[in-house]
């Protein structure tokens, strides 16, 4: 069943037939997709009190462990600026702690508090299931394939792995 790029791209077909536009089949789609997507994730965010950007940050400290500010930037691909104001409104509202690297002291290190971790392991499971409820109509194999081809473009466009 044709969609809306299908549409887009016709359009152009007649518009501009000497232009190769199948790119847009694939970017236009993923546009698209992330826009759905996104919308989908903030609601089970705000389920939590949470946006995506607090998510991120709590999810990383789950998944790692204490984290320097620098670590947590590399790790959840923010600006360090976007890291001290997520910091500052995370550990307000009692779910992080920064303390001084008692190793070295010129670092600043930053863990989940309890209630943080709590957040967090209430929030990840509703998370876990909203990604899956996106992804229903997609096969196990399906998804295998497109996780493979999405790494695939990902890393042809500098994105590359962190290293631990």
């Amino acid at each position: 069943m044709p969609d809306h790029v299908d549409h887009i791209l016709s359009q152009w077909a007649v518009a501009r037939p000497d232009l190769d536009v199948s790119p847009m089949a694939v970017i236009g789609r993923l546009s698209r997709l992330n826009r759905v997507l996104d919308g989908e994730l903030r609601k089970t965010f705000a389920r939590h009190d949470l946006d995506r950007s607090s998510f991120d940050v709590l999810a990383t400290l789950r998944r790692a462990g204490t984290l320097t500010p620098a670590d947590l930037m590399r790790s959840a691909m923010i600006t360090s600026g976007a890291v001290t104001q997520r910091l500052d409104r995370l550990e307000e509202r009692g779910l992080v702690a920064r303390a001084p690297d008692e190793t070295n002291g010129r670092r600043v290190l930053v863990d989940l508090t309890e209630k943080g971790r709590e957040l967090i392991d209430r929030a990840l499971p509703d998370h876990v299931d909203t990604e899956h409820r996106l992804l229903k109509a997609v096969s196990p194999v399906e998804r295998d394939e497109l996780a493979a081809l999405l790494r695939n473009l990902l890393q042809s466009l500098g994105d590359v792995a962190l290293e631990d």
